[in-house]
């Protein structure tokens, strides 16, 4: 029975990963039309998140996803999109 439920989990783990993969592109693609039509942000807050989103591209780029997608929130909260 615990030989079930932890292959199960480990079944959902290994799905979820390819989710997160797809979902940096996206996440990088929101955050650069963001920076192109937004001319609020101080220069240091542009350098911040172009920081973060070139951080999240080399975690997304090395496999970790979830890095990522936390990375590029960082980047999206300072730019105000969801």
């Amino acid at each position: 029975m615990l030989s079930r439920i932890l292959g199960a989990a480990a079944i959902l783990a290994m799905l979820a990963t390819p989710a997160f993969a797809f979902q940096c592109p996206a996440e990088i693609a929101a955050i650069d039309a963001a920076l192109a039509s937004n001319m609020e942000l101080s220069e240091e807050q542009k350098s911040e998140v172009m920081a973060l989103r070139d951080e999240g591209e080399g975690l997304h780029n090395s496999g970790d996803h979830q890095g990522s997608v936390d990375t590029l929130a960082k980047a999206k909260e300072i730019l105000g999109i969801e």
